[in-house]
């Protein structure tokens, strides 16, 4: 086990290349059981959840190479087992997308419930509404236990935009009997990179990028080399901390698309930067002054399903308002416990009302100063090293695997940046 030990108030600046989507990677490495065929997958990102994604197809009987420290081939010519072990379901919820494709080439799946950040509620009603609507029973019984003579195509409308409910329709859907329409479906990138994938694989997808879906089912998927798109949370995170810093950062590989719902949030906070085809520049000089609504009213930053200002950086964007001239509200609509860490950024000195579950009014600047800390989950535990990293004094952030589960080689890579950060082994204090 090991730590951050972090010291605040140095710029972050210079050059970065964006780590490869983790919300992308996690389902198409679960897609790469629809096939008895390779499939080389580049552009992966270094992080626990992927590891553990890429061990359990090793359970079921594929094999993994790794060609190079972001790409792998994968290989499965006969799927052995349909049952998933709680060791890596509970680590992580991204288990539960091998439901689909099991589904599709075995007729069963065995999960035990995944695990997976602690921010609320996390229902799993829109997965068994999908599989159930195409054929598949379900129980439960400790484990979810899912079977299905044949897949066939359905009419199925989705109860709520689920990124991964959609993501198991899909698998299931493409090698279903007949024709599937998923409507109310999730739109997000990563989203949108596994029907690419699923397409490259031969399946026949129409729609991709809207909330309706298309698919024709087909016998066989072959194999196929996919490159997964840039994290943009991680290149939100980084923006984020770049602007509080007081620092330069130029940050290669993502796509413009992909950083405009970001770019509205941020604009509000006085943070803007320059995008170039897929690179990125976030200037030292940002006005970091809240841009009050049309007649002096106080703005607000909520999330929504995409094309919507990302959940998962309403954690980061909470940190960054502490630093910016004014005060806004942000609206975390989805999970009712991802808010609750604010009450670390308090104790740093920040001005934060939390008014409910969901709702925060943040009033800044506000000088923060370092603390311990322990993350409760990835996206909280990332804005706490940003507050960090900006705050004055020395801090300890602990439970740094929850970080590291979405992050790639963050003590290295913000090291190069000119952060003041070292992984440690857990158990001294501030002053060691």
């Amino acid at each position: 086990m090991h730590e951050y030990l972090i010291e605040g108030g140095y710029p972050i600046q210079g050059t970065i290349r964006a780590s490869g989507n983790k919300n992308a990677a996690l389902p198409c490495i679960a897609a790469a059981l629809l096939t008895d065929e390779p499939v080389i997958l580049k552009n992966i990102p270094d992080i626990e959840d992927v590891q553990v994604m890429l061990r359990v197809y090793a359970f079921l009987g594929g094999q993994v190479e790794r060609i190079s420290p972001h790409e792998y081939r994968m290989s499965l010519g006969n799927i052995t087992s349909s049952a998933i072990p709680e060791e890596y379901a509970r680590k992580i919820r991204a288990s539960i997308l091998f439901a689909g494709p099991l589904l599709a080439r075995t007729g069963k799946a065995l999960l035990p419930p995944p695990g997976g950040d602690v921010i609320g509620r996390r229902r799993l009603d829109t997965h068994f509404l999908a599989l159930t609507e195409l054929g598949a029973s379900v129980s439960s019984n400790r484990t979810f236990t899912f079977s299905a003579a044949a897949l066939q195509g359905a009419d199925i409308f989705l109860d709520e935009a689920s990124v991964t409910a959609t993501e198991n329709a899909l698998m299931a859907a493409v090698l279903a009997r007949g024709e599937t329409l998923l409507t109310n479906a999730a739109s997000e990138p990563h989203v949108q990179d596994l029907c690419h994938m699923l397409i490259a694989m031969g399946a026949r997808i129409e729609g991709t990028g809207s909330n309706i879906l298309r698919i024709q089912g087909v016998k066989k998927l072959s194999g196929c080399t996919f490159t997964i798109g840039a994290d943009f949370m991680e290149v939100g995170s980084f923006i984020g901390l770049a602007a509080i810093t007081h620092g330069e950062l130029t940050i290669q590989g993502p796509l413009v698309r992909d950083l405009r719902p970001s770019k509205i949030a941020f604009g509000k906070l006085g943070i803007t930067w320059e995008h170039e085809g897929t690179t990125v520049h976030v200037p030292k000089k940002q006005a970091l002054t809240v841009n009050c609504d049309l007649g002096g009213m106080i703005p607000k930053i909520d999330d929504a399903p995409w094309p919507g200002f990302p959940p998962d950086l309403t954690s980061i964007i909470t940190v960054v308002a502490t630093q910016v001239n004014g005060t806004v509200l942000v609206h975390e609509k989805l999970f009712e416990s991802r808010m609750f860490f604010v009450d670390k950024l308090i104790a740093m000195g920040a001005r934060i009302v939390l008014c409910d579950p969901h709702r925060a009014v943040v009033s800044g600047p506000t000088t923060l100063s370092g603390a311990e800390l322990h993350s409760p989950d990835v996206r909280a535990g990332m804005a706490m090293l940003i507050a960090a990293m900006c705050a004055q004094g020395k801090s300890i952030i602990r439970n740094v695997y929850q970080i590291e589960r979405g992050y790639e080689q963050l003590v290295s890579r913000l090291s190069s940046l000119g952060g003041s950060i070292q992984s440690r082994a857990c158990g001294a204090g501030l002053d060691s």
